[in-house]
Parts: structure tokens; C-alpha cells; sequence
């Protein structure tokens, strides 16, 4: 089975009747990619906050340009999240949000809870103090990394028991160390509180994008919650390539054109199908599946490409950075300490050439719609893009949330 080009990131079904809306507060909006996949399943925002202008911009641009369902958002709130408040928003359905990452990136100065720019202790702030039903948080991989095991029970622990906050000047040890004795001590939970570091890919975005989500229901409302169940698999692609051939069969890819056939291939094919692979399980999604639509913009240069579809020359490839097989799901992009980083988001090509992606093969990689606009210039842009929340993984999400919260 082959999924369509993702020409939309909403086009998952839809009831023909839609249930009654819940309404979430966004933190850390950026370009929106959270909020995108949460609208998609009938959520209202009553805020969207971030501090980044351009990011603001994308979303205002898209907002006057009538861009579905960021047209029905509210007006975006620029500006520091610490100077948000809750009042007025006690008890509301949802809050969501991705605090920046850079504190725990790989590729970043690796600050965890030194870094000032960990906003973590505001999404607990925010949990504090709305007492939404239910959040949904997203970070990095690099979060989960042993050097910051101690933050990681640190940050599950406050938003179980959000409203035992930090004392003046306590440092977060001490705070650890007194919510550590409060949970120990029998302490009704006020959130039931799951996490899971997950790979886009498994849920049909054509990137391997690791993340960990942290996803919260209010204690009382006693509702059980299962990560969704991952639809989309590597050993399906390798199936869809190397035994039925379905995949360059589909892309018209003739056999002269193909890579190479990999070194075992044959043993691995046939350990997938000894393991008797679950037929409903769809194959990974490549880059190929993502922009084969789209001309080549460095070959087919016209006047006549996409928006957001221009070359950008310079990229290389150099020891650890070698861009994205075309055949293969992307790797990961990134927003970049300084600058746009060239191996994570560029192509590499059969022949082994490498370009730039494209503003408009990278929102197709993080699943935005085409009509989705992004304000900047190329590197904010793709600084926009690096930091986003792939819309498809956030609307999987969310449908789970919001189908329990709306039993």
C-alpha cells in the first residue's frame, strides 16, 4: 500500500460529522506545527504564543491569507512566555506546547537546566496555574540522554504534582529531593503523567525525526492512555524495494536507475518475512515519496516552480554530513546553532551529487501544506522548519488525546 503524495498533512480522515470542539492554549508555537496537527482534529486555540517574529509572521501571513484552520485562530501573541497569564483560562481542555530545545539538542551547547533558555519550568508554570484536562509537551532526543536523567525525573515529578512548586531560591535538587518524599509519601497524583521518545517515521512522516512527548491527564478524570500504535515500518520499505519491487514499480524508477542492491539484503529480506511482517503496517516514507512531484530546481530551473521552490546553492557534503538519501525517509532537519547545518538538510542524490532542500521539499519533509507560507529569509526559514513539530506526527497525537478527552 502506498500512502498519497503529502500534498496536506490534513487530509487524515475526517468524521462527516465533527464532535464537539476542545479548546487548548499553544506555548512555544513556532511555525505552528503542533497546533496545526491539534486544529486538524477540531481544537480551538484560545491563545497562540511565541516570541520569534518571523515565526509569528509565518503564522499572521497564513492566518490573513485565509491558510485552513489557521484562519480561525486567534490573533498570535508575540512575545516572552513569561509573561502569559492564565487567568481566565482555569480548567481549559488542553495545553500544548514544544519548549525549546536547544538546552538539550545534540547538535546544541547541551545547557539542560543551566541553559536559560530551558522553558520547561514555564509549560509546568502553565500546567500550575490553567489546570488544563489534559497537555502534551515535545521535546528532543537529546532530553532523554543519561547526563540529564536526574532533570528528566525532575520535570515528569512537577507536572504529576504541579502545584508543589519551587520554594524562593530552592535550587531544583532540593526541589527534586521534596518532590521525590511527597510522591514516596503516598501523595494522591494530580496528573497521570506518560512519556515516549518516538520516531516520526513509524507514523507516516518521511523523515527519521526522533522525539520524546510527554503527554498528561488530570488525576481525577481517570482516563487511560496508550501511545498510538506505530503505522508505518522500515521493513516494510525494505520489503516495498528489495522483494516486491512495488516502490520503484509506483516512482517508475527503471532498473539501471535503482542504487545499488545493499550488501545482505537478500539475508535481511528474508528474516522480514520469516518474522511473518504485519500486513497492515505501510512501508517508511522517503524523500522520493514526499517530492517526486516537484521539479528538480537546480535541473529544471523555470519561472514556473512552486513558491518557496527556488535552488540554494552552496551545499557540500564532509565527513558526518552527507545529506538524505532520496530512497530513504530524511534525516532529521535541523534549525542550527549558527546557520542552516548543510548534511541534515540536504539531498543526496543516486549519483552521489548533493543540493540544499528547498524551502517547500522541507515543509513537504515536515509534513505542512502546500498553501503554508513561511516568513524570512532562507536560513530563518529553515530555521522555522528545523525547530517544527512534523504536522502528521502531532495530528496522530492528537487524535488519540482528543478522542479520550471528548469520551
Amino acid at each position: 500500500m502506498y500512502n498519497p503524495p503529502l500534498t496536506s498533512a490534513l487530509t487524515d480522515k475526517r468524521p462527516a460529522v465533527l464532535p464537539r470542539a476542545l479548546e487548548s492554549i499553544e506555548l512555544f508555537a513556532g511555525a505552528g506545527g503542533l497546533a496545526l496537527g491539534f486544529s486538524g482534529n477540531d481544537v480551538r486555540h484560545r491563545a497562540v504564543v511565541e516570541w520569534n517574529s518571523h515565526a509569528c509572521n509565518t503564522i499572521r501571513n497564513n492566518k490573513r491569507n485565509n491558510v485552513a484552520p489557521i484562519s480561525h485562530w486567534p490573533d498570535v501573541t508575540e512575545g516572552d512566555v513569561k509573561n502569559f497569564v492564565y487567568a481566565g483560562h482555569q480548567g481549559i481542555d488542553l495545553i500544548t506546547g514544544g519548549p525549546p530545545c536547544q538546552p538539550f539538542s545534540m547538535g546544541g551547547k547541551h545547557g539542560g537546566f543551566l541553559d536559560e533558555r530551558d522553558m520547561f519550568p514555564q509549560a509546568i508554570r502553565a500546567v500550575r496555574e490553567a489546570k488544563p484536562r489534559a497537555f502534551v509537551f515535545e521535546n528532543v532526543q537529546g532530553l532523554t540522554r543519561a547526563a540529564f536523567a536526574d532533570y528528566f525525573s525532575y520535570i515528569l515529578l512537577q507536572l504529576e504534582f504541579p502545584s508543589l512548586a519551587a520554594k524562593p531560591r530552592e535550587q531544583w535538587p532540593d526541589h527534586l529531593r521534596r518532590l521525590q518524599k511527597h510522591k514516596a509519601g503516598g501523595k494522591a497524583s494530580e496528573y497521570h503523567v506518560y512519556h515516549r521518545l518516538v520516531n516520526a517515521a513509524n507514523y507516516g512522516v518521511p523523515q527519521k525525526r526522533m522525539r520524546v512527548f510527554f503527554v498528561g491527564f488530570r488525576a481525577e478524570d481517570k482516563i487511560d492512555w496508550e501511545f498510538p500504535r506505530e503505522t508505518h515500518s522500515h521493513d516494510a520499505l525494505l520489503l516495498s524495494q528489495w522483494h516486491t519491487g512495488e516502490y520503484w514499480a509506483r516512482h517508475r524508477v527503471a532498473a539501471r536507475n535503482r542504487p545499488a542492491r545493499p550488501e545482505g539484503m537478500d539475508k535481511k529480506i528474508r528474516a522480514i518475512l520469516a518474522a511473518n511482517p504485519n500486513a497492515d503496517v505501510l512501508p517508511w516514507l522517503t524523500v522520493r515519496d514526499a517530492i517526486a512531484d516537484l521539479p528538480d530546481p537546480e535541473r529544471q530551473p523555470t519561472k514556473e516552480l512552486p513558491q518557496a521552490h527556488r535552488f540554494q546553492p552552496g551545499a557540500r557534503s564532509y565527513v558526518g554530513h552527507t545529506g538524505s538519501p532520496l530512497d530513504e525517509p530524511a534525516k532529521a532537519l535541523k534549525a542550527g546553532d549558527h546557520g542552516v547545518p548543510g548534511g541534515e538538510n540536504m539531498l543526496r542524490r543516486p549519483d552521489g551529487s548533493v543540493r540544499y532542500f528547498t524551502v517547500r521539499e522541507s515543509a513537504r519533509i515536515q509534513t505542512f501544506p502546500d498553501d503554508f507560507i513561511f516568513d524570512g529569509t532562507w536560513s530563518e526559514t529553515m530555521r522555522q522548519l528545523g525547530n517544527a513539530v512534523p504536522v502528521r506526527l502531532a495530528a496522530v497525537m492528537a487524535e488519540q488525546v482528543c478522542r479520550l478527552l471528548r469520551d
